[in-house]
């Protein structure tokens, strides 16, 4: 029997994730995509002799990206190399520097060292967060294409561990007195383009999975999970095609019969799956007028996660400077406020900075390093305009922050290659919707039945995957929405 054929639209993570389990089950696979290279935000470029990874960098929860290969009948270690970190990373206040290690009791230590009395707090936040985790992780797990997801007995046994109405903040503070530890344990929630006071409880789960799980580093960056997802969903027949950009999504009676290529080309298919950012491709990729629940003018009014300024640097230097390295602002709140709120790039910033040659020579030549640089700024429907200049003068206010609070002060004497990503890069050359890096925000009126769905409800055959559909954006999360896509065509197919 001929079998059934999945045109998959995007060949980000999750793409590629769900083209790997839907190959391996015997399924016609084909992933088309508008770049030269797979990868989505998670792919890798290169200046000169310098490698990059594009978007991101953190890796936790590695298990879950082992049993999808393993479903396959492959082994990660097979694709890519993976290096645990220890220390995890390294948060740098104003007044001083907190090392994380990838060990708790000797995290415990450090707390105790340089914030002291808040060790017991640790300990209850290892205690408490260990069982929210335990109670809602297989939320993140199920399809919430329906309300009847609610009514199960992990939702009911679990809803107290939801703590709705609290914030991330919120109940970090019953664990700490220290500010900075508060900050310490919640800055994840801007990762994902929000403030911990606004963030719900349940992402408390960002920073326990670090200290559960740990944080890892793929040799060569972490772009080469993506060249060895797309490698080992090759080997099981899945064709992936690059430099093919998607035009519009064939509709037949509300049903996705197909796809369109921008030179024209007509391809039937049996479903559609979608992992292009989700606001583009419901303002692109559809009829006009097709979408209602999910109509321009809809999507336009639903809420955004902030940008990112990036800055990758091609140095003939290397620098005593850990793996991951967070500088945070003197004042934090009023940088999270300025972002999330007040649609302002601030001049005292919070900066990411991952100096990978610190333990992977294969990204530079000998002597030198590959920096990467993040700085969180308001997406393009807070702060429209990144023109040349303003572009120019952000990146002397980020390098001179740089230099004032690391040891890289001759820092701009040694840069042989450089790129920069604005907002309005994000939107132009990667297809983002409003530059929003980490897509809809994960509001409770956008998290689980809220967000849209895997199966997509306004068009049947398609289905959807990446951030912007349920669990939500983080590679961990993405990976689960392409299981659950998958499992959701095998069963509908």
């Amino acid at each position: 029997m001929k079998s059934k054929h999945i045109a998959v639209i995007g060949a980000g993570v999750g793409g590629l994730t769900c083209a790997l389990l839907l190959a391996s089950r015997g399924y016609s696979v084909t992933v088309y995509e508008k770049r030269d290279r797979v990868g989505g935000r998670n792919s890798q470029f290169t200046l000169g002799s310098y490698t990059f990874d594009t978007g991101p960098t953190f890796l936790t929860m590695n298990t879950i990206l082992r049993e999808i290969f393993s479903a396959a009948g492959k082994n990660l270690e097979d694709f890519c190399e993976i290096v645990p970190l220890d220390p995890l990373y390294r948060l740098s206040f104003p007044d001083c520097a907190l090392r994380v290690p990838a060990d708790n009791t000797a995290l415990r230590s450090e707390i105790g060292r340089l914030y002291p009395g808040n060790e017991k707090g640790f300990d209850r936040y290892l205690s408490y967060e260990k069982k929210r985790f335990e109670r809602l992780y297989s939320t993140v797990q199920r399809d919430f294409s329906s309300l009847w997801a609610y009514i199960s007995p992990d939702m009911i046994t679990g809803i107290r561990y939801l703590s709705p109405g609290k914030s991330l903040y919120d109940v970090l503070k019953r664990y700490f007195t220290s500010e900075q530890l508060r900050i310490a344990f919640t800055f994840q929630a801007k990762y994902l383009g929000m403030s911990a006071r606004e963030a719900p409880a349940l992402f408390t789960m960002l920073s326990y999975m670090e200290h559960a799980f740990g944080v890892d580093h793929v040799r060569g960056g972490l772009s080469m999970l993506s060249e060895g997802i797309a490698e080992a969903a090759g080997r099981e027949g899945a064709k992936i095609y690059c430099s093919t950009p998607v035009k519009r999504i064939i509709t037949q009676r509300k049903r996705a019969i197909g796809i369109e290529l921008a030179d024209g080309q007509k391809v039937h298919c049996d479903a559609v799956v979608v992992n292009a950012d989700f606001g583009h491709a419901a303002t692109t990729l559809f009829e006009p007028g097709l979408l209602r629940k999910y109509a321009p003018r809809r999507i336009a009014g639903k809420k955004f996660s902030c940008s990112t300024f990036m800055l990758y640097l091609g140095l003939d230097k290397q620098y005593n400077e850990p793996h991951h390295n967070l500088i945070f602002p003197g004042d934090y709140w009023k940088h999270v406020d300025e972002v999330m709120h007040q649609g302002v790039a601030s001049d005292d910033m919070s900066i990411y900075i991952r100096n990978a040659s610190a333990i992977d020579t294969s990204m530079a030549p000998p002597g030198h390093s590959s920096l990467y640089i993040l700085v969180p700024v308001p997406n393009l429907l807070k702060e429209p305009s990144w023109d040349k200049e303003k572009t120019g003068f952000y990146r002397r206010t980020v390098l001179n922050k740089i230099k004032e609070r690391t040891s890289m002060q001759d820092l701009e004497n040694h840069i042989v290659n450089e790129r920069i990503i604005t907002p309005a890069d994000w939107e132009r050359d990667y297809s983002i919707y409003g530059g929003a890096t980490f897509n809809l925000a994960h509001t409770f009126d956008q998290l689980l039945y809220f967000r849209p769905h895997n199966r997509f409800d306004e068009i049947s055959g398609c289905y959807l995957v990446g951030g912007g559909t349920h669990p939500g954006s983080g590679l961990p999360t993405i990976f689960e929405s392409s299981r659950i896509s998958a499992g959701l065509i095998c069963r509908d197919i």
